[in-house]
């Protein structure tokens, strides 16, 4: 009877999961297409399209990669061979760094974007679109960098078990490093998430700022029927404060539920290591959701759309 609710469990589990990835990879997808055709198309493109193409390029990509992890792990027969394994851990590894620092960089450029012309930042406005791809660049060559120790560490999983070996998945294990160099590893990656996390809330407390100092302003000057319509880069700064929000919530469970899970093999307590992968999947899957629920022009975009298939449609 337990080995059956179990099973039942565990399929649910799996159905929640990949339902969860689907509906992931379909947002990132709608939400990476309709900015880099702004971006590319437009006169005037935000400061920030640029960005949140980048971010829906990671997510669409971290998803896809820890899709194939979970294949791997929920039953698949056909087993990894130590390439494979390397090559989709380092890339899921590697999205989830860049993850956190574009969404850092999104949430300074919104900052940037809504300071008044008397601020030291308003002479960032005009430079950052320009040195977004230099800036691109140097994540991508900071996280490849120091997440080069996982194509060393990853293998794939023996006919031999081993108490020193930490299972990924039904193919794939790591090995342990040595003291010296997983300790220097797990404090710079540590300092470099807080780090981010710090500037995220400095960003976003500085727009918290600016958005009161506008509400307040606009009620002396304007009615309140007035006041209560907010300005195009009021509401893009408020979407990007919930959107830090909801990350700096999903990173902290993400950190409870991985040091809670840590040393327990994912085969012997397949349910706790699937929420695991739901609270690191989760930022993922939502943000972009939540960036077209906030974007009026892309709302606009799919119910044209959406319009023009119904007419095919009915005209058949």
């Amino acid at each position: 009877m337990k080995k059956n609710n179990k099973l039942y469990t565990f399929i649910a589990m799996r159905d929640t999961f990949f339902s969860e990835l689907g509906i992931g990879l379909l947002a990132n997808a709608l939400l990476l297409v309709f900015h880099v055709l702004t971006f590319l198309l437009e006169h005037r493109p935000k400061a920030t399209d640029l960005t949140i193409s980048h971010l829906a390029l990671i997510h669409l990509v971290m998803l896809l990669t820890l899709g194939f992890i979970a294949t791997d792990i929920f039953g698949s027969q056909d087993f990894w061979d130590d390439i494979e394994c390397k090559a989709v851990l380092y890339l899921y590894r590697l999205m989830r760094g860049l993850s956190i620092c574009t969404t850092c960089l999104l949430s300074v450029l919104q900052a940037i974007t809504l300071s008044p012309r008397s601020s030291c930042l308003a002479k960032f406005k005009h430079k950052c679109s320009h040195h977004n791809p230099c800036v691109f660049l140097f994540l991508w060559v900071f996280y490849v960098s120091i997440n080069i120790h996982l194509l060393i560490s990853t293998i794939a999983t023996p006919n031999l078990t081993s108490d020193s070996l930490m299972f990924v998945s039904e193919s794939c294990s790591l090995l342990p490093l040595s003291y010296i160099l997983g300790h220097i590893i797990s404090t710079l990656v540590t300092f470099c998430d807080f780090s981010l996390i710090g500037l995220m809330a400095l960003s976003s407390g500085y727009m918290v700022v600016l958005l009161y100092r506008h509400k307040r302003q606009s009620q002396h000057l304007h009615s309140t029927h007035l006041s209560s319509k907010a300005s195009p880069e009021n509401r893009a700064s408020r979407t990007i404060l919930l959107l830090m929000s909801f990350f700096v919530i999903m990173y902290i469970l993400d950190c409870i539920v991985s040091s809670y899970s840590s040393g327990i093999l994912w085969n012997s307590n397949p349910v706790l290591y699937c929420v695991q992968m739901f609270v690191s999947n989760g930022y993922a899957t939502i943000s972009p959701l939540l960036l077209i629920s906030t974007e009026k022009r892309m709302i606009k975009f799919l119910t044209s759309m959406l319009g023009k298939n119904r007419k095919c449609l009915t005209s058949q």
